[in-house]
């Protein structure tokens, strides 16, 4: 079936045209958004208490800070008018408020980009929901760490987890409370069963808990091949919980308690009280105590040295240089890529077969699709430098991608 025509200007634009009028329509929403940020701001000034007739007392008494510590009062319903002219609730335009109260009041250097138009308001939205509960020295020195990166050069997952990093460097004893009511909130239960007889069970765990449930499922689905030949991994993976978790849902003995083993990656900065677990997240020193305890066996790895990475003469990639490109290549390095797990390709920028070398420099992690795009779809990528990934995309656009995310660079 063909795609009906649209009857305007684009029927006529060529691929690269078409592609220069989606960007400047980007440009132009970008530019609206951080427009009606400012007019949220505004409109908080507006609506001060002091700003209110002399008689309504119940205005000023129900007024309440418009945004995280230090900012002013603002009345309780101005939110209302404000959020019904952006076709959005109360609730939703209170939070845009107190963003655009924030970003102006407590996070100086990303309101400055918001000004000059470098910084997403996406972005400055989340560092200012982020360090609402921060003092204001605290949330200052978040703003200082992240402005830079709130322009969109890094995927928005990963940008969240820088930012979460630096909120809980910024207050770790803040972290650690939040750990602990988070701790707290542990459950396991199931839901109502929905249509068709299914229900859900929910496991809601600290990470290392869930990373051992994972495995344990993995190596029992894994001997449940034999047994159960014709079931999908995920039928298996069900089957292997039921067995787990009801030791007289045993049909094979073979098939007893199951020891295993979770890897985790754990990093640590100095004298730093927050660290950062591989496929988690920033977690505090003493979590760490807390949550490996005397079960774990730690083994510390020296730092590599990766400018002395000694390239091989064959297609296959060795461990040690595996370790080497996931430390110079944090994630994924296709353009605005957010993958940063470890089960990724490696991919020779020049094609071992054209004599592209098998090193650092000629290496770089990414996911199959991002792989194949690459390969099949036109797009071209160097590295000048180890770490550093230059793209070319099949109509001639180039990106930069590096440890801090991808910019769009001129040719």
């Amino acid at each position: 079936m063909a795609i009906g025509c649209v009857q305007d200007e684009l029927v006529e634009k060529s691929a690269s045209d078409l592609l220069a009028f989606a960007e400047a329509e980007h440009a132009k929403r970008l530019d609206a958004e951080r427009n009606i940020l400012k007019a949220a701001y505004q409109w908080a000034v507006l609506h001060n208490p002091d700003a209110l007739p002399p008689g309504d007392k119940r205005g000023r008494e129900r007024a309440k800070p418009a945004g995280g510590p230090g900012t002013p009062l603002i009345t309780e319903y101005a939110a209302a008018a404000f959020g019904a002219r952006i076709q959005t609730s109360p609730y939703g335009a209170r939070k845009l408020i107190a963003d655009a109260v924030d970003v102006a009041l407590r996070l100086p250097q990303i309101h400055a980009g918001t000004q000059a138009g470098t910084t997403r308001v996406g972005h400055a939205r989340h560092v200012a929901e982020a360090t609402r509960e921060l003092s204001e020295s605290e949330a200052a020195w978040v703003d200082a760490e992240v402005a830079e990166i709130c322009d969109g050069r890094l995927a928005w997952t990963r940008f969240q987890d820088v930012v979460e990093g630096k909120v809980a460097a910024a207050a770790p004893e803040l972290a650690k409370l939040k750990e602990e009511a988070a701790a707290r909130e542990a459950c396991a239960r199931m839901s109502r069963v929905n249509k068709h007889g299914m229900a859900t069970y929910t496991v809601h765990a600290d990470a290392l808990t869930i990373a051992g449930i994972d495995a344990a499922v993995n190596a029992v689905a894994e001997k449940l091949k034999e047994t159960m030949p014709n079931a999908t991994p995920n039928q298996r993976r069900v089957a292997a919980i039921a067995l787990l978790a009801n030791p007289a849902a045993h049909v094979d003995p073979k098939i007893g308690p199951v020891k295993v083993k979770v890897k985790v990656y754990l990093h640590f900065y100095g004298d730093s009280e927050i660290a950062r677990l591989e496929g988690h997240g920033p977690v505090s020193t003493d979590w760490v105590r807390h949550a490996l305890g005397e079960r774990a066996i730690v083994r510390v790895t020296p730092v590599i040295d990766l400018n002395n990475q000694v390239p091989v003469d064959a297609y296959e990639i060795p461990v040690r240089l595996r370790e080497a490109v996931h430390l110079i290549h944090p994630g994924d390095v296709f353009p605005f890529a957010a993958n940063t797990g470890r089960r990724m390709d490696l991919d020779h920028a020049i094609p071992y077969s054209e004599g592209g070398p098998t090193s650092v420099g000629n290496l770089g992690p990414m996911t199959r699709t991002h792989h194949r795009i690459k390969t099949h779809a036109g797009w071209e990528v160097r590295q000048p430098f180890p770490g550093i990934c230059i793209w070319r995309d099949p109509h001639g656009a180039h990106y930069l991608v590096d440890h801090t995310g991808t910019r769009r660079i001129a040719a």
